[in-house]
């Protein structure tokens, strides 16, 4: 910014700060900075995303379909975009406003909860920053997931209300507001617009998101009749199928609205994508050539709605032939599967479908015909044809949609690939072999290096000697030339102890709670799910806390066990484990005898901002899913490239993880997918739980009272899950006792390891080194050469 430019810019702050609030100067508060400097970025923003908009009107766009965007904070992430993080930071205090203060008034977005999220809020991100030419739809929820507070060490949730001062970052569209229609309501989906910033380039994207809203806010002779709840009844009604991100659906009212959710998302974008192509797209194009100009990528299971919904468009508002119009969709749909776990593939009952849009459900019923109909004709068995049914026992198979009208079906790491080939989609794999693919998942560096870890995004740009590694991840691989070099590993070892001590006075100042930044950081943070096993964490700090008790002078190096993620409301069991951490926290943390060598710390309301302090600070990455479950993960890539080491199975993008930075530089323990497959049909964690008497004390901790003030049947659950499994179940399903003792043997080895500061240190820089891999700037343009077919010469500038 020059110094015309910079005055301009204080210039206008001052004057949208005096326009919003009628105040002077001295008597703004946060609130206020923060609207007026998003309103002065968003004037900086809005010419070149105008351009951008015109420019790409009637080219070949990919289209990202997500239930969930995770993109957290704006404001920093926007201005390291822009270029102008560190000016506008010098020019605010300049005038005397304190730009942190502004940049932690602001809330994350509360619009997705954990890596399916993150990720597309990632490719977002790259897609801009690598002048591809994308667009994201998905929803504008009102509250998001919820905001998790802990309360006598239960998960408590609350409305996230991110949108209580307004929304800075978006603009409402009104004029492209949409009809959705379901069988018993019909609202309007209004579009809300949010810029998304290439880094540094000009590159201006738009993720567009749909809030529903009634046509009718208020009915007068209802109130006036003294009906005053049924006069605003049409209001709520609409409003809730934005309002919460993956509504509890343990009963039939949260499936029916969860699936309105999708389906209204998903109705909404494919209306205004043909509505475009009519308006914007030469008048001699025939919807023949729609493929040619759109590609969507369907990110896992919750957008499927829109092939059937493509297809009703295109059949009963535009006069297309039903079979041409499957044809259609079988050249524009693209399948990302995020998951091997049965439950986690999306069924829904025909009567739900039915309800939510009949006209779905009859073209989903055609498109089941024609499946059956094309795989007798190769000779298959009414038996044979049963896994690939689309409409099966009064289900509908999500996937099986997906993957029989889709053109691509990709995994997101090399094993999950691997096992929906051989295992989960076996038998579509043999059927369709060319539609299979693998796209390792990425991060962007912009938000998890540049913004989240400054100072180690200077000392990187230092020893490289300049910043290209920003749009070329890969660069990084030169810092391995100082992996011998004392003066960088020291510098180095510097940056993580001062992010460490960043996060202490943070945990001190949210949590309450002491801790010590000189400790071994252990950090565990995602979603709460009993595969993915914190469980088996909070296993092993019993394990810990027991032998220390017994034994105060054991040589230990102090660790601080840290653990943040959200259980599913209507997730029992999960809920539970979040109930043991605080309840074992509890007593670790006021115990004198031990409290100095270990602590536990579970986070509250774990989201992009916390993890934005997390990743830096952490020296060990707890990646410890059971092997074959974890389809890719994407926070162990933020703790690497971050310069954390990776704890972990042989599982996801651990795998690539150890074989880019080297296992000797990490810690990996545990069964393999192969060894879990051979004793699948034999196991009896019971054995485990009566030979080894380390088991057998934790497990039976769970019961014995002495984590538990109220005898919580929490805990009973958990052990009856483990070693007394009920209904003819064999216990134990993800192998918490089979990998215990390869667990606790990894954690030895990293309290011995740490101790060599300088080794660790080089251990630190090579996984970072060897990061570049898992940009999602290499994933997205894997997607837009592979897939989408879209060339980055071909796109904004």
């Amino acid at each position: 910014m020059d110094k015309l430019k910079k005055n301009k810019f204080v210039d206008n702050y001052i004057e949208n700060l005096q326009r919003i609030t009628l105040k002077s100067f001295e008597d703004t508060s946060d609130r206020d900075r923060y609207k007026a400097l998003s309103d002065t970025i968003m004037e900086l923003i809005n010419e070149e995303w105008r351009e951008c908009k015109r420019k790409t009107r009637n080219q070949r766009k990919a289209y990202y379909f997500s239930a969930e965007f995770l993109i957290g904070r704006s404001l920093g992430n926007n201005l390291i975009n822009l270029g102008i993080y560190d000016e506008v930071k010098e020019l605010l205090d300049e005038i005397g406003i304190d730009f942190e203060s502004i940049e932690n008034y602001e809330d994350d977005a509360a619009l997705g909860n954990g890596g399916l999220g993150r990720l597309a809020a990632c490719f977002m991100d790259s897609a801009a920053s690598q002048n591809l030419n994308m667009y994201g739809y998905g929803v504008r929820y009102r509250e998001g997931i919820f905001k998790q507070s802990i309360k006598n060490g239960f998960q408590v949730e609350q409305g996230d209300s991110w949108l209580k001062d307004g929304d800075a970052w978006s603009i409402r569209v009104d004029s492209d507001s949409k009809i959705v229609k379901f069988r018993d309501q019909q609202v309007k989906a209004v579009p809300f617009d949010m810029p998304v910033l290439g880094y540094q380039n000009g590159v201006v994207n738009t993720l567009r998101l749909w809030q529903s809203e009634p046509f009718q806010e208020f009915d007068f002779q209802k109130f006036n009749n003294y009906e005053y709840d049924q006069a605003v009844s049409e209001k709520n009604r609409a409003e809730d199928i934005t309002r919460v991100l993956y509504p509890n659906d343990m009963q039939r009212a949260g499936k029916l609205l969860r699936l309105k959710q999708q389906y209204f998302f998903c109705s909404a974008s494919i209306q205004d994508m043909v509505d475009k192509y009519k308006k914007y797209y030469p008048e001699d194009l025939k919807f023949e050539d729609f493929a040619k100009y759109h590609i969507i990528q369907l990110n896992d299971t919750h957008p499927i709605m829109a092939i059937p919904e493509l297809i009703r468009v295109l059949v009963d508002e535009n006069g297309i032939f039903f079979e041409d119009a499957l044809s259609i969709a079988r050249k524009v749909f693209a399948f990302t599967n995020h998951t091997v776990l049965q439950e986690a593939l999306e069924k829904w009952s025909k009567d739900i479908v039915q309800e939510v849009s009949p006209r779905c459900m009859e073209i989903i019923e055609k498109i089941n015909d024609k499946l059956v109909k094309e795989f007798k004709a190769k000779g298959l068995s009414e038996e044979s044809i049963d896994p690939y049914r689309i409409v099966r026992y009064d289900q509908v198979h999500m996937a099986n949609l997906a993957i029989y009208v889709g053109f691509s079906v990709n995994g997101v790491a090399e094993i999950h690939t691997k096992i929906l080939k051989g295992e989960t989609f076996n038998h579509w794999y043999k059927c369709y072999p060319e539609k299979f693919n693998n796209k390792t998942n990425g991060i962007t560096p912009r938000r998890w290096l540049v913004y989240a870890n400054r100072d180690l995004s200077d000392f990187i740009s230092r020893k490289l000697g300049n910043e290209d590694w920003k749009y070329n991840l890969d660069l990084l691989k030169g810092l391995e030339k100082y992996k011998e070099d004392d003066e960088t590993l020291n510098e180095l070892w510097d940056i993580k102890q001062k992010k460490k001590r960043d996060l202490a006075k943070y945990i001190l100042d949210t949590e309450g709670i002491k801790i010590d930044p000189e400790s071994i950081f252990d950090i565990q943070v995602k979603r709460i799910h009993e595969y993915k096993r914190q469980h088996l964490n909070i296993l092993h700090v019993i394990y810990l806390y027991h032998k220390l008790k017994a034994n105060p002078d054991m040589d230990f190096y102090p660790t601080t066990f840290i653990f943040g993620g959200k259980a599913a409301p209507g997730y029992f069991r999960a809920k539970g484990i979040i109930k043991l951490i605080n309840e074992v926290a509890r007593v670790v943390n006021n115990d004198s005898d031990v409290n100095k060598k270990m602590k536990v710390v579970f986070i509250q309301n774990y989201r992009v901002s916390y993890g934005e302090k997390l990743f830096p600070a952490a020296d060990i990455s707890e990646q410890i899913s059971t092997a074959g479950k974890e389809a890719s993960g994407t926070g162990n890539m933020k703790f690497m490239l971050n310069g954390a080491l990776t704890l972990g199975t042989l599982d996801g993008a651990n795998i690539e993880i150890y074989d880019r930075a080297g296992e000797e530089n990490n810690f990996r323990f545990g069964a393999t997918v192969d060894e879990l497959n051979q004793i699948a049909s034999t196991y009896n964690p019971v054995e485990y739980y009566r030979k080894d008497p380390d088991i057998s004390d934790v497990v039976d901790s769970l019961v014995s009272g002495e984590f538990n003030d109220n005898d919580s049947y929490m805990f009973l659950d958990i052990y009856n899950e483990l070693v007394n499994p009920q209904g003819g179940s064999r216990g134990d399903q993800y192998y918490l006792l089979k990998d215990f003792a390869s667990y606790k043997k990894a954690h030895e080895r990293i309290n011995e390891a740490y101790r060599d500061k300088l080794d660790w240190s080089r251990k630190m820089l090579i996984n970072i080194a060897n990061a570049g891999f898992f940009s999602s700037d290499r994933t997205i343009l894997n997607y837009a050469d592979d897939i989408w077919k879209i060339d980055k010469e071909d796109g904004l500038k």
